[in-house]
C-alpha cells in the first residue's frame, strides 16, 4: 500500500498523464480517470510498465454515479488521498449567440459541476489526510481564461472563473482541516486540447510537464506556505 495516493480526473493524455507519471516517481499510488476506457487503459498500462501503481477508471465526469464510483474505486484500492487533482475539461469555442445549449451544458458539467461534485465525494479522505500530515492538497486545473475572459470562448471562460472562485472557497471551509487548494491557470498548453490554435507551434506552448513541476513545488512547500493560484504564461505573453 502507497504512502500516500493521487486521484487525477483527465488523466489519460497532457497534463494529468504528466502530473501522474511525476506523482509516481514521488511514490504516491495514484488512481487515473478519463472518459474513454481504451485511451485510459493505455495511459494506465504505460505507467505501470514504468513500475507505477495505477488504478484506472474510466467515467463521465457528467454523471454523478461516475463520479462517486471513482472516489469509492480510490478508497477501496488506497485507502487513503493526499492530492486531488480535478483536471477533467472541455472546451468548445463559438460566438455567444450561436451557442448550442447542449455545448453549453457540457461545458457547465465537466468543467465546474463535476469539479465539485468530485470535491465533495474526495472531501472525507483528504480530511484524514489532512489531520495525518496536515496537508492535503487539492489541485484545480482553471486556465487563463478564467482570470481574463475570452472572446469565442465564453462559457469556457465562465466555467473557469467558476473554477477559480471555487479553489478559494475550498481553502476558506476547509483549511483548518489541512486542505490546500490552488487553480492552475495556464495559457496554451502542449495538449490536444490546443490542436485548434493557429500560429503558435507545440513547442513554444506550455509543456503539460510544467504543470507537473507546479505540482511537485506545491507537495514540497510546508502547511504554513498557502499558494492560492498558479498562473503560466509564455515569455511573449508577459504582462
Amino acid at each position: 500500500m502507497a504512502e500516500r495516493a493521487a486521484l487525477i480526473t483527465g488523466g489519460s493524455s497532457g497534463i494529468g498523464l504528466a502530473v501522474a507519471r511525476m506523482l509516481g516517481e514521488e511514490g504516491f499510488g495514484i488512481t487515473l480517470s478519463a472518459r474513454r476506457p481504451d485511451k485510459l487503459e493505455e495511459a494506465a498500462a504505460g505507467l505501470r510498465g514504468e513500475g507505477l501503481d495505477v488504478n484506472s477508471v474510466p467515467a463521465n465526469m457528467a454523471s454523478e454515479d461516475d463520479i462517486k464510483a471513482i472516489a469509492e474505486s480510490h478508497r477501496e484500492r488506497f485507502g487513503r488521498l493526499d492530492l486531488l487533482m480535478n483536471n477533467a475539461g472541455v472546451g468548445i469555442g463559438g460566438a455567444i449567440h450561436e451557442a448550442e445549449t447542449k455545448k453549453l451544458d457540457m461545458q457547465l458539467d465537466v468543467n465546474l459541476r463535476a469539479v465539485y461534485l468530485t470535491t465533495r465525494e474526495a472531501l472525507p479522505m483528504l480530511k484524514e489526510a489532512g489531520a495525518e500530515h496536515k496537508k492535503a492538497l487539492v489541485a484545480n486545473t482553471a486556465s487563463i481564461a478564467g482570470k481574463y475572459g475570452q472572446g469565442w470562448l465564453a462559457a469556457y471562460s465562465a466555467t473557469k472563473f467558476g473554477v477559480v472562485g471555487l479553489t478559494q472557497a475550498i481553502h476558506k471551509e476547509h483549511g483548518k482541516d489541512g486542505i490546500q487548494a490552488t487553480a492552475l491557470c495556464p495559457g496554451f498548453v502542449a495538449t490536444n486540447m490546443t490542436d485548434w490554435v493557429d500560429g503558435v507551434p507545440k513547442e513554444e506552448m506550455i509543456q503539460p510537464e510544467d504543470i507537473a513541476e507546479a505540482i511537485r513545488y506545491l507537495l514540497r512547500t510546508t502547511p504554513a506556505c498557502v499558494v492560492p493560484e498558479l498562473q503560466f504564461i509564455r515569455p511573449s505573453d508577459a504582462m
